[in-house]
């Protein structure tokens, strides 16, 4: 099942040509995670880093940029997800605005204890969510 959000350009995502500044879209694309953990997944974000201590580092990404974004435009997320393993996740994204598509992502993160900074299983209720969101 995907999991969809809106945001719109804002000033201080564009460069000087007025569009979308690549790093930016990285930006984004990380709301949006925390966004999936908030609203679909119910598992607080900023719970796993604060109080628990679980990280989700980007160890793999993949983007093709396929049309530019302007200051203004509204775009809509699209995630699911491609693949879970024992401590990571591979996620789908894909940015589109009025039907055009502007980005496609893979991203690859790795469940890691933010103590020693090593991999680690995924927590069981993490896991178990995940598993519903499918």
């Amino acid at each position: 099942m995907a999991f969809t959000a809106q945001r719109v350009v804002r000033f201080s995502d564009c460069d000087p040509a007025g569009i979308v500044f690549f790093p930016q879209y990285l930006v984004m694309i990380n709301g949006v995670v925390e966004e999936w953990f908030d609203q679909a997944l119910h598992i607080p974000y900023a719970g796993l880093i604060g109080a628990r201590r679980i990280g989700l580092p980007t160890v793999r990404l993949e983007v093709d940029f396929t049309a530019v974004s302007r200051h203004g435009d509204a775009v809509q997320w699209q995630l699911t997800v491609g693949k879970l393993g024992r401590s990571s996740l591979t996620l789908q994204h894909a940015c589109s605005s009025n039907g055009e598509l502007r980005l496609r992502a893979l991203q690859v993160l790795v469940c890691t204890s933010l103590d020693t900074h090593r991999p680690q299983a995924l927590p069981e209720d993490v896991r178990n969510a995940l598993l519903g969101s499918d």
